[in-house]
C-alpha cells in the first residue's frame, strides 16, 4: 500500500476509536430532589385585639411601718414568728407591766382620797352655811371650805388624767400590729431594755395586698397612653420573670394604673407611673423586678406578629411567608411598636399570610415546606392569654 492512503485510514481509525468511547462513557446522575422543609407557621391576623404597652417595674409594699416602743422597760415576749403573716389587732410585744400597772394603782388610789375628802368639804360648806347666815360662824370658815371643794375638784380632775395616761401607758405594754401584712425580721430581743426615741423600732410590717408596682415610661409614651386610651382607669397586670430551670410556676397580677406623676424626670426624661395589682396570696414579694403591662386601647384592628419571625439583613427587616405552592417567599416589612411578645407591621402584611415563625437557618426563597399550623399555641392571641392579656376562654 502506498504511504498516500496509509494516513487517512489511520486518521478514520483514531476517530472510530474515539467515537466507540463517547458512547460506552456513562451519563450523569440527576441530583436527587431534596425532601421539603419542616417548618411551623401562624396565620396573620388583621383584628381588634387589646394593645399592650410593656415596661420593666419594681414591686413596692402599699403600706410600711415600723413598729416602736412607746414605754420604757424590758422586752418579756415576742408572740410571732419572723416572716408571719400578721392581721391588724393581732399582739407582737410584751413589755414588762409591773411599773405601769403600779403607777394605775396609785392614780386610782389619789382619786379615791381625793374623792373622800371632796365629800367631807361638801359637807362642811353644807353645814357652816346655815350658821353663817345666823351669824352663829365666821364666813371666812365657810370660805376656807368653798375653796377646799373647788381645790379637790381640780384634784379629781387631774387625778382622772393622771389614771388616763397611766392606763394608756399600761396599753403600750402590749404592742399590737396596726395593720395586716407581713412582718420582718425582729431588731431587738426579748431580755433587752427598750423604750422611746432612736433603736425604738422593733420590727416592720408591710402590707402587700393590693401590691404597688412603679414603672418610667417617656413623656412620648406617656402621651400616647392618654391619647388613646380606651378606659378611664387603664388595666395593668405584672408578670415576674420565669427562673432559668422551670421550678417556679409564676402567676400574673392582675390590676389598674392608680398613679401618674405631674413631672418628667430632668435626668432621665420618663415619667413615674404605678399600678395597684392584687396580692391575696402575698405571693408578690416587695423588692421583686416584674414586667408591667398596660393595656391601652382595644378599639383599632392592627396587624400583629410575634417579634422572633422578623429576620433583619441589610436590606432592613424581613419575614418569610408559605405562598400558594407551600414554598418560602421573603417579604420585605416595615414595624412600629414592639414589645416582648408582638410586633405592629405597618406595611408588608395586611393579614391571612402563612407566616413562618422557626427553620429560618435553612429558608430561602422557593424553598419547598412541610407545613404544620401552630396559630393556635404560638400566634399572638395565644401569647397574649399566656401573659393574662385575654381570657383564657378567648
Amino acid at each position: 500500500m502506498s504511504c498516500k492512503w496509509l494516513i487517512p485510514v489511520m486518521f478514520a481509525a483514531v476517530l472510530l476509536a474515539a467515537c466507540s468511547e463517547e458512547k460506552n462513557e456513562p451519563e450523569p446522575a440527576q441530583k436527587p430532589e431534596l425532601p421539603p422543609l419542616p417548618v411551623e407557621f401562624i396565620t396573620v391576623s388583621n383584628e381588634q385585639v387589646p394593645v399592650w404597652v410593656e415596661y420593666t417595674g419594681k414591686t413596692e409594699a402599699t403600706q410600711r411601718v415600723d413598729i416602736a416602743a412607746r414605754v420604757s422597760g424590758t422586752l418579756e415576749q415576742v408572740l410571732f414568728k419572723e416572716g408571719d403573716y400578721v392581721r391588724q389587732g393581732d399582739t407582737l410585744f410584751i413589755i414588762e407591766k409591773d411599773l405601769y400597772e403600779a403607777a394605775l394603782a396609785k392614780a386610782r388610789a389619789n382619786h379615791e382620797r381625793n374623792q373622800a375628802s371632796l365629800a367631807l368639804a361638801v359637807k362642811d360648806v353644807e353645814r357652816y352655811t346655815p350658821l353663817v347666815a345666823e351669824d352663829l360662824a365666821p364666813r371666812a370658815t365657810l370660805d376656807q371650805y368653798k375653796a377646799r371643794v373647788a381645790e379637790l375638784e381640780a384634784a379629781l380632775k387631774a387625778d382622772e388624767a393622771a389614771i388616763k395616761d397611766a392606763e394608756v401607758n399600761l396599753g403600750y405594754t402590749e404592742i399590737q400590729a396596726p395593720l395586716s401584712g407581713r412582718i420582718g425580721r425582729t431588731l431587738i430581743d426579748a431580755g433587752n431594755l427598750v423604750g422611746p426615741g432612736a433603736g425604738a423600732v422593733l420590727a416592720t410590717i408591710v402590707s402587700d395586698d393590693p401590691m404597688y408596682v412603679y414603672f418610667h415610661p417617656t413623656e412620648q409614651e406617656f402621651q400616647i397612653m392618654r391619647q388613646y386610651k380606651s378606659q378611664d382607669r387603664m388595666e395593668a397586670i405584672a408578670n415576674v420573670p420565669g427562673d432559668s430551670k422551670g421550678l417556679i410556676t409564676r402567676e400574673t397580677y392582675k390590676g389598674v394604673i392608680d398613679f401618674s406623676d405631674n413631672r418628667v424626670d430632668q435626668g432621665t426624661g420618663t415619667i413615674t407611673m404605678r399600678a395597684a395589682v392584687a396580692n391575696p396570696d402575698h405571693t408578690l414579694l416587695e423588692g421583686t423586678f416584674v414586667y408591667v403591662g398596660v393595656m391601652v386601647t382595644d378599639s383599632v384592628a392592627l396587624v400583629l406578629i410575634p417579634p422572633g419571625a422578623v429576620q433583619e439583613d441589610q436590606l432592613g427587616s424581613f419575614v418569610y411567608i408559605a405562598d400558594e405552592n407551600d414554598t418560602a417567599r421573603r417579604i420585605t416589612i416595615k414595624s412600629g411598636y414592639q414589645s416582648r411578645h408582638y410586633l405592629i407591621v405597618t406595611e408588608g402584611l395586611n393579614g391571612g399570610e402563612r407566616l413562618l415563625v422557626n427553620g429560618f437557618a435553612k429558608l430561602r426563597p422557593e424553598v419547598r415546606l412541610a407545613l404544620t399550623d401552630v396559630t393556635d399555641t404560638k400566634g399572638v392571641r395565644a401569647l397574649f392569654r399566656e401573659q393574662g392579656m385575654l381570657p383564657a376562654e378567648e
